[in-house]
């Protein structure tokens, strides 16, 4: 039985709680796009998951706190708090509006939307 989109969306959001970036990676499709807007997107599969290993490498997971989620066709968005579990014990709660194209069970794109204010204060 093929996931529906949201299903997808669902699984690839908790997985997060304790990331793999190859697996994160996974969930994409090989030239998917991953766009945090106030960063450069990031292409292609391979691209992704060095970026979310680079990322995980500060934080020992993130919960992916989703409020609400409606999906139509192949669109998911879904408005959530993501708490960023650093190292040091530190919690970063960062409100993130995300929208993900999903194309055969798998992530074509995802973009997040935040203040990248509130994520750049946390590293000051």
């Amino acid at each position: 039985m093929t996931r529906t989109p949201d299903a997808v969306v669902t699984e690839f959001c908790a997985k997060w709680t304790t990331p793999d970036p190859q697996e994160l990676a996974t969930y994409f499709t090989e030239d998917g796009v991953y766009h945090n807007i106030p960063m450069t997107p990031v292409v292609g599969r391979d691209a992704i998951a060095a970026f979310i290993t680079e990322f995980t490498s500060m934080v020992d997971g993130i919960d992916f706190r989703v409020h609400r989620q409606i999906s139509s066709g192949n669109l998911v968005f879904n408005e959530r708090t993501d708490v960023m579990r650093f190292k040091d014990g530190r919690e970063l709660p960062l409100p993130v509006a995300g929208v993900f194209e999903i194309t055969e069970g798998r992530i074509a794109a995802w973009r997040d939307y935040f203040d990248m204010a509130t994520v750049t204060a946390a590293w000051s």
